[in-house]
């Protein structure tokens, strides 16, 4: 896969919401989100998933293959996110041989301060 030079993905993101899910279940499991590491290697967690990503960059979108469990079972599958005009990113999530979702997501900005 490419090397992550000049990608603007890198960094935490918060999915905000899912053609085909709703927010109640994108959170189900704690705060639905998608990790992009300059390491050629991500996260994402939303509903019952958690996967790790294989990741491939261009300045404004990441590809990826992903590995993970869903419901206890083991998922695979693929997809790509990509920056929109407005800062927020669109992610195309598919499983192997099931599912393809569209998943809107924006920075993570949370804080630890009190």
């Amino acid at each position: 896969m490419t090397e992550p030079a000049g990608c603007q993905l890198i960094g935490r993101w918060r999915i905000v919401e899912a053609d085909l899910w709703d927010r109640g279940y994108l959170n189900f499991g704690g705060p639905a989100m998608i990790s992009i590491g300059a390491d050629n290697h991500g996260e994402i967690a939303f509903g019952a998933l958690q996967a790790g990503l294989d990741l491939g960059y261009s300045p404004s979108m990441v590809f990826f293959t992903w590995a993970g469990f869903d419901e206890m079972d083991e998922v695979t599958g693929d997809g790509s996110a990509e920056l929109l005009d407005d800062g927020s990113i669109e992610i195309t999530f598919a499983y192997h041989n099931g599912d393809e979702a569209i998943l809107k997501a924006k920075r993570d900005t949370s804080s630890t301060a009190c």
